[in-house]
């Protein structure tokens, strides 16, 4: 932790690329790991990755290690970019995709691979449309594998507010998605 103030002091005082790089190893892979899960796109989530991380070094001047630690900050800008980017997106792109490099499943797994993926797209379709708030904390939840308590002092709400709106984004899911699948 002490490490992590030290390199942000340094980025900070000066623009130093050696304490940036240094920081932004140490988070590469935990903020990459969190956006190809929601993205399920490797090319797609690197693009993001790496625009979060210029935004990062981009507003480090007002990061302020009293309010939120360096990892809750840096995940504040991982989701609202995450949720950005399925924002700006209009239509679903098509991915071609070597058969060679594929593992083809027999019928049966195929085809409930295939109802899962579809059934996750459809969910995440549907909370990109909702509210930035309940968008978050599906994500920050889902995705990030946070607490409530972890979420709430990311967002900046109380505990019982991230709570309620989790269960009342939960009820709506299972509202809107009972007919799905069995």
């Amino acid at each position: 932790m002490e490490e992590e103030i030290r390199l942000i002091r340094k980025i900070q005082a000066s623009g130093n690329r050696a304490a940036a790089d240094l920081l932004v190893r140490k988070y590469f892979d935990e903020i990459y790991a969190y956006v190809c899960k929601q993205t399920s796109d490797k090319h797609t989530a690197m693009n993001l990755v790496q625009n979060i991380f210029v935004s990062m070094l981009q507003s480090i001047g007002g990061f302020d290690a009293k309010k939120a630690s360096f990892r809750t900050w840096l995940y504040r800008i991982a989701t609202n970019k995450t949720i950005d980017y399925f924002r700006s997106q209009k239509t679903e792109k098509m991915h071609v995709l070597c058969i060679d490099d594929m593992d083809i499943p027999d019928e049966t797994e195929f085809t409930k691979r295939t109802e899962e993926k579809d059934l996750v797209s459809k969910v995440l379709c549907y909370v990109n449309s909702l509210e930035m708030s309940l968008q978050q904390i599906f994500r920050l939840k889902f995705f990030g594998e946070y607490t409530f308590s972890e979420i709430a002092s990311l967002l900046d709400m109380p505990e019982s507010t991230v709570k309620s709106k989790y269960y009342r984004l939960l009820k709506l899911l299972r509202e809107e998605f009972k007919n799905e699948y069995d």
